[in-house]
Formats: structure tokens, C-alpha cells, sequence
């Protein structure tokens, strides 16, 4: 028994290890994608940065923290039309709409996680699912200020006072990939705290950590405001790289499809991404092409194919190192 837990301790450091190499080069990938890929391509790179950004949000919730989610999207429509108000009313810089998005979503998110983080397991995820179609209900109607199911469109954003509005396809997917790392960057900080090892605590026995004095309600309600916070930046991501958004936006597809990603691949901020970029491709490039009209049947697919790759995989685990019950 010792042995096999030597030996599943080096295999998971390996797995560590070549994640963390891999990590350079898929981000120099993608910020060399704009010199070699076409114009709709970048363009579609620059939404699946966006739906990555919420499926690390869902990964938050989901993965590290153990509570499931379908309601990102609604955080996703906060910080999108609140970029978009004041992109209309005040400015067009691309930061200061992006920080307004994210504060705007985390203060929402404060307001409904009062209520929300009380549940747990079933319970929860059909709160966030409440939250997310009241939330697409409210712009569908707030007309005055979303502007219904037509949406509202923005002028291009502009990245400095004074200078000319970005414009370009392979510019504004720049402006998101630096948006997704600075974000990635902070949460990977935040994850490697005390925070992030307390809230793996809770999503693994909850019991056990109120047990060691710990208030367990206030971490799960700060992860969701955090959780939250980095769909509202998505949120001005996308109006930054669409300049328009609309209720379906932030809808429950978009929500399900976050969590699609965030769990499909190997269950990291780099893997919720890379699933991302996966959907994006699989809904917009393959399915066109292969499937016209029939997307969901490959992205079914997709996901019957990621959850018995996982199954597999969790029994190879199993059977190797009994000790650590099939997770890495």
C-alpha cells in the first residue's frame, strides 16, 4: 500500500509538472494566433476567451469550492450591460469598463449569495439556475436600459484617454487574452493561499473544517462574489470584442456550455479555456461544416465522450493507488 502511494504522489507531480511547462506555450499560441489565423477565426478565439472566463468562473464554484452551478451567465449579462451603460453615458475606455463590470457583478453577487450560499448540492444548483433566467427575464423587459431582446450596441472601445478606438479583429482578441491572464494570474495567487487550500477543505468536508473553528458560509459567499466578479469581466469582454449584447448572452446555454468547459478537460483555469476554445471550434467551425444545423448533437457527443474519458480514467487511478479513491 505504501508503494502504490509513492508511486500515485510522483505520478500526480508529473502530471503537475508537465502542466505547468505546457502552460508557456499554449500562451504563446494564442497571443501568435492573430498573425496566422484568418479574421472570423480570431474573431471566434475572442468569444471563446469570453465563455473561458466564465467557465473558470463555473470552475470556481464547481471544482474547488464544490458547488454546481448553471447560473454564471447571469453575472456574465450584469457586467455586459453595465460596460455597455457606460460605455454609452460615460466612456469608452475598455479598462475602466471592465473594472466597472467586475464591481458591478460582484456587488449583485454579494446582494443574491446572502440567500444563495445557504443550499447546498441540488439545491443550489437549481438556485443559480432561478437566478440565471430571472436575470435574462429582467433585461428582456428592462427595455430602457438593455434594450429588450434587440440588445443594446456600443461604440469600439478605446484603451487609452485620447487615443483611437480599437477596431481591429487580431487587437481586440490581444485586449482579451491580456484580460483572461491578468485574471487568471490574480486567481491563480488567490488559489494557492490559505483562501484557496480552505475552500478545497469545504468542498471536500465541510463538516470538518466548522469542526476546526472555521466559518465556512463566509468563504463559500466570498467565492461566489469572486466567482461572479470574473463572469461581470467577461462580460466586458464581450462587449469590448462584439460591441453588443442581448439576453441570450448571459442565458442558460451559455451557462451550461461554461460548465461544459470548465469540466471537460483536466479541471484547471488552463483546461476550462482550452475546453472553451474546444465548444467554440465544435459549435462554430466543425459542426458548420460537418453538421449544419446540428451543433448540439456534436457537443453531446463531446461531452459523453469527456465524461467517459474521465471514468476511464478515474478506474486506471483506482486500480494503481487504491489510497486516493480515483481522483488525482
Amino acid at each position: 500500500m505504501i508503494t502504490l502511494t509513492i508511486a500515485g504522489v510522483a505520478a500526480a507531480a508529473r502530471t503537475t509538472a508537465a502542466r505547468r511547462a505546457s502552460l508557456p506555450l499554449a500562451v504563446a499560441a494564442a497571443i501568435a494566433a492573430p498573425w496566422v489565423l484568418d479574421a472570423y477565426t480570431i474573431s471566434l478565439g475572442s468569444y471563446a476567451i469570453v465563455l473561458g472566463l466564465v467557465a473558470v468562473s463555473a470552475l470556481l464554484l464547481t471544482d474547488v469550492a464544490g458547488l454546481p452551478t448553471l447560473g454564471q451567465g447571469a453575472y456574465l449579462a450584469i457586467g455586459g450591460y453595465t460596460a455597455a451603460t457606460l460605455s454609452r453615458t460615460v466612456t469608452s475606455n475598455g479598462p475602466l469598463q471592465l473594472l466597472a463590470a467586475t464591481a458591478a457583478a460582484a456587488t449583485a453577487a454579494a446582494a443574491v449569495g446572502v440567500f444563495a450560499t445557504r443550499t447546498r448540492g441540488t439545491t443550489f444548483l437549481l438556485t443559480t439556475v432561478a437566478v440565471g433566467v430571472l436575470t435574462q427575464a429582467v433585461a428582456s423587459r428592462a427595455t430602457s436600459i438593455t434594450g429588450g431582446d434587440a440588445g443594446r450596441s456600443v461604440d469600439p472601445i478605446t484603451i487609452w484617454p485620447a487615443t483611437a478606438p480599437v477596431t481591429r479583429h487580431g487587437y481586440l482578441y490581444l485586449y482579451a487574452l491580456a484580460c483572461a491572464l491578468a485574471v487568471g494570474g490574480a486567481l491563480a495567487l488567490l488559489l494557492r493561499s490559505r483562501f484557496g487550500l480552505t475552500l478545497r477543505g469545504i468542498a471536500a468536508a465541510e463538516a470538518r473544517v466548522q469542526a476546526n473553528g472555521v466559518a465556512t458560509g463566509r468563504y463559500v459567499l466570498l467565492v461566489y462574489v469572486i466567482a461572479a466578479a470574473v463572469a461581470g469581466a467577461a462580460g466586458a469582454v464581450l462587449i469590448a470584442v462584439r460591441h453588443t449584447i442581448g439576453p441570450s448572452d448571459g442565458g442558460f446555454i451559455v451557462s451550461a456550455l461554461a460548465l461544459l468547459a470548465a469540466l471537460v478537460t483536466t479541471r484547471t483555469m488552463t483546461g476550462a479555456m482550452l475546453g472553451a476554445a474546444v465548444i467554440v471550434a465544435v459549435r462554430d467551425l466543425v459542426a458548420p461544416a460537418l453538421l449544419a444545423g446540428h451543433a448540439n448533437i456534436l457537443l453531446g457527443a463531446l461531452f459523453l465522450a469527456a465524461a467517459a474519458g474521465r471514468s476511464i480514467a478515474r478506474r486506471a487511478r483506482l486500480a494503481a493507488d487504491p489510497s486516493t479513491g480515483g481522483f488525482p
